[in-house]
């Protein structure tokens, strides 16, 4: 008995055929497929979120009220504003006419070499491809929920109800202007006009969240428990956990001088964060804020949070305006009240 395999006689086209069969079956098995993005892992199992990264954005906190409830962008309004940006980025770094004139009287100067020297925020925030008309998501109106007079609830509220004018003492300013903290990494992190960057460290038992405007650490326990109500702190009591892919955070125990420009609040605040990631460059942020004596509800804000590239640093932040404005500040005040007695 033979042990050669028979021979089988195909005409051409039976040939072709299972020429071109082989083939296909062998391409599809030689190309995997699309890959999956899986969450990275730290050494203790948590989701990765380790790294450097920036939440600036040119989308406002707050949905100009013109736009009603209409939550996003069209891509092309989005790229037209991002290119509108990109042109006034270039404009300001051309060299400013000598021959210009001064102010007029009484005109109000702001920073300006601040504002020249700072980001501007190019990108409209795009969340699950939605180009975002404000971070505000929840209520539907983008746009705080204020209780009646809420905005002037605050510490200070309460002391020009008291009849304390803005320069009637340092604690009487924001604590950002005392360089006593920074709106980039109090909870919730807020986007601010510069270095509006933050780097997260993680071990087994907390995460640090260090921002790069004055160089805020905030140190947040795992599984833990908050400390007593009386325990007052700066950038509140944050205690975490995970939830699968999520980094949970919960924040009370605020003081009230705490309460900024940005996020208007009292003693009453909470903050619940959420970070996670969706892919190696980016971590989806929200956080929903309760404090009944300034809102009317809780209020959502969404964000992203996007790596920033491999050789960029977090530099070492230099605050002087505690030392050098608020002595100027105050002494002009001064100055004025004696003038007024003449």
């Amino acid at each position: 008995m033979s042990n050669l395999l028979p021979v089988f006689k195909l005409s051409t086209i039976e040939a072709v055929l299972v020429f071109g069969l082989s083939y296909l079956l062998l391409s599809c098995a030689s190309v995997p497929p699309d890959p999956v993005w899986v969450t990275p892992r730290t050494t203790d199992g948590y989701p990765d979120l380790q790294g450097l990264w920036d939440n600036r954005t040119q989308t406002p906190f707050q949905r100009p009220r013109a736009l009603g409830n209409q939550r996003s962008y069209s891509k092309d309004e989005a790229l037209a504003m991002e290119a509108a940006r990109r042109e006034a980025d270039r404009v300001k770094f051309l060299p400013i006419d000598p021959d210009r004139g001064p102010p007029r009287a009484g005109a109000l100067i702001g920073f300006q070499a601040d504002f020249n020297f700072a980001d501007l925020h190019i990108k409209v925030a795009r969340i699950n491809g939605e180009y975002r008309t404000s971070l505000i998501v929840n209520p539907a109106d983008g746009r705080f929920p204020f209780v009646e007079g809420g905005a002037d609830k605050d510490i200070h509220g309460q002391w020009r109800a008291q009849g304390f004018g803005p320069a009637d003492g340092p604690e009487i300013r924001w604590v950002s202007e005392r360089c006593l903290t920074a709106l980039a990494t109090m909870p919730p992190m807020a986007v601010i006009m510069y270095n509006s960057n933050v780097q997260i460290v993680q071990t087994s038992d907390y995460v640090m969240i260090m921002g790069e405007m004055v160089n805020d650490a905030r140190i947040i326990r795992l599984n833990s428990s908050h400390q007593p109500s009386h325990i007052k702190k700066w950038m509140g009591d944050s205690i975490g956990h995970y939830e699968g892919d999520t980094l949970v955070v919960h924040t009370q125990n605020y003081r009230a001088e705490q309460s900024n420009m940005r996020l208007r609040s009292s003693e009453a605040l909470q903050v619940t964060e959420r970070f996670t990631p969706v892919s190696d460059n980016e971590i989806h942020y929200t956080y929903t804020v309760d404090d009944p004596v300034i809102y009317s509800r809780p209020f959502t804000v969404e964000l992203p949070l996007i790596r920033r590239a491999a050789h960029e640093r977090l530099y070492e932040f230099a605050c002087h305006e505690g030392n050098y404005s608020m002595p100027g500040i105050l002494g002009g005040a001064r100055r004025q009240e004696m003038d007024d007695q003449l």
